[in-house]
């Protein structure tokens, strides 16, 4: 109940004042329309007494700021007269107080710049003092995943390199030291000279090479080991939508006078239709060799493409029958098995090779293709005792007459075309020299040249 009295006596007291004040602040503009003393006297009163107010005046020239006087008494000073109060117009100030406040009056304008500061709220935040938001983990998520990303590739590059290096170190072990497969057939190994020079040669991080020369009808052999790009990490997740395997081709130039007319291939199915729709020798002489009634064959996984069915016959002997190309030997020893080429109708420098392509097994394996390695000396001194029948000697050498002719032909074809083309931009090259009067001219002598042979010949003959 106390509390109700007192509220009630704070209301009252506040609602006093407010009066009182705006009483007094009305009797100090009573009398605005009087003489200009009693206008002087009040105005000084108050100056003294209340803050001036807002004024917005139409002047140009604003009117001094009054000064704070340094003397401490500036009653003894003579109030100083206002001129612009003499010009004053109700119309045109706003803001000063009135006795009864008008419908019709216009709205107060007043100067942000004079309007006092309001103090600020203890309870509102500043904005100096909010605290920085902490950035967490999520907010780096892109630098994370970029940073992971990179690592992981550098991850992948060192180990698929030591992948690579490895695979092809156990193959060099196995097929190039001593007592293996190379160095009973071959008499120099690597790609050095000397006995300290390396086995293999390192191209690329996937590509390795290995050499061996020094045997009987052939100039020498050439391995290239194309492995998967471990290192690439790209290429590693996409093996795994897309399997590959690693590849080892061989190349044996076999020498000019030793090799006879030979154009033969073997090769899984799908891989032998690939090979005698792209390689041109195998068009020219070649076709799809039937199963043979009365003999052995292949396994039904491999295709064959040969110049004549003799060769074929020849080519494929029991042996390697017995020991890779059968059913039963096929399915434990030829399935690293990729394809196998001979030809004496290669382009490039070397026209007589014998082409292998294997696929490699892990480093835990390679014994598994130890069979197919052993096919290139085997099918080196094959090449090289080889000599065709009578028969087949003469239809290979009008086959091949017919090709001579052909490349001739096209070879002429080819010089031709280039003469044309060199003669073409001779021309054009000496039109472009010539003036525009002198084309002039020779267009006219050339039109003039054209109607001539174009008009009917008249013949004269004389009258007796």
């Amino acid at each position: 109940m106390n509390l109700h009295h007192l509220s009630f006596f704070s209301i009252a007291l506040i609602a006093f004042l407010f009066l009182h004040h705006t009483l007094a602040s009305s009797s100090h503009f009573e009398g605005f329309d009087a003489e200009d003393d009693d206008l002087s006297d009040d105005s000084t009163d108050l100056h003294h007494s209340l803050p001036p107010p807002l004024l917005t005046q139409s002047q140009s020239t604003p009117p001094p700021d009054p000064k704070p006087s340094s003397e401490p008494d500036s009653k003894s000073d003579p109030p100083k007269k206002t001129p612009s109060f003499d010009f004053w117009d109700e119309d045109e100030f706003e803001g000063l107080p009135e006795d009864e406040p008008s419908s019709s009056s216009p709205p107060v304008i007043s100067s942000p710049v004079d309007q006092p500061t309001p103090d600020p709220d203890p309870e509102s935040p500043d904005l100096d003092d909010t605290p920085i938001k902490k950035k967490t983990i999520s907010s780096f998520t892109v630098e994370i995943v970029s940073v992971s990303i990179l690592i992981a590739y550098l991850i992948n590059y060192f180990t698929g390199k030591r992948e690579n290096e490895s695979l092809a170190l156990s193959w060099a072990t196995k097929f190039g030291l001593k007592d293996t497969i190379f160095e009973k057939n071959f008499s120099f190994l690597g790609v050095g000279e000397g006995e300290d020079s390396p086995l293999l040669l390192k191209e690329a991080t996937n590509v390795f090479k290995f050499y061996a020369s020094g045997r009987r009808f052939c100039h020498g052999l050439l391995a290239t080991l194309e492995l998967k790009s471990r290192h690439d990490l790209i290429s590693r997740l996409f093996n795994c939508v897309v399997p590959c395997r690693d590849e080892i081709s061989f190349e044996v130039y076999m020498n000019e006078e030793v090799m006879d007319h030979v154009v033969f291939a073997m090769a899984r199915k799908k891989v032998a239709k690939g090979m005698f729709k792209e390689l041109r020798d195998l068009q020219r002489f070649g076709g799809m060799v039937g199963v043979p009634g009365g003999r052995k064959w292949v396994a039904e996984e491999l295709a064959v493409v040969s110049e004549s069915k003799e060769v074929a016959g020849d080519m494929i002997t029991d042996v390697v029958l017995d020991q890779v190309f059968g059913d039963k030997s096929f399915q434990k020893f030829g399935k690293y098995f990729i394809s196998m080429h001979f030809s004496d109708q290669l382009p490039g420098k070397h026209r007589k090779m014998l082409l292998f392509k294997f696929a490699l097994p892990d480093a835990k394996h390679m014994d598994d293709m130890v069979r197919l390695v052993a096919l290139i000396p085997y099918y080196i001194d094959l090449i090289g005792r080889y000599k065709l029948s009578p028969q087949a000697r003469n239809k290979t050498d009008g086959a091949r007459q017919k090709a001579a002719q052909e490349a001739y032909k096209e070879l002429e074809n080819v010089r031709q075309e280039a003469l044309q083309r060199k003669k073409a931009e001779k021309k054009e090259e000496a039109e472009a020299k010539l003036s525009a009067e002198a084309l002039r001219k020779r267009e006219a002598k050339e039109r003039a040249r054209q109607m001539k042979k174009s008009m009917p010949k008249v013949k004269m003959s004389r009258g007796h």
